[in-house]
């Protein structure tokens, strides 16, 4: 049985700076995984979008609150994840998630 991802997910980040909150969407175009993340005021692009498994890694560079190449790394077990988000040399920071129902206001 392969893992399904698609859909709106909000993360949970817990960082050193305090709780941040996130909205991530993921689609599967042409057979490729892409999606979005928004949060803090901001929407980015995901990047290297990879399911192996039950494991999701992805990366993506935010501005706020600073400006930091992020690195994603879950796994999901039906419709909750878990794993860690890491910049460069910073510790790795504690991710969960749930997805939320179809139709559901994709704003965070």
């Amino acid at each position: 049985m392969s893992v399904q991802v698609e859909g709106t997910w909000d993360l949970s980040i817990s960082t050193p700076v305090g709780r941040i909150r996130a909205v991530t969407e993921f689609h599967r175009r042409n057979g490729v995984l892409t999606g979005t993340a928004r949060g803090e005021g901001e929407e980015v692009p995901l990047g290297e979008v990879v399911l192996d498994g039950d494991r999701l890694t992805w990366n993506q560079a935010v501005t706020k609150p600073i400006r930091l190449n992020l690195v994603f790394d879950v796994r999901v077990d039906g419709d909750a994840l878990g794993g860690t988000s890491k910049a460069g040399r910073l510790p790795a920071s504690k991710v969960t998630g749930a997805r939320r129902a179809p139709g559901t206001d994709p704003r965070p």
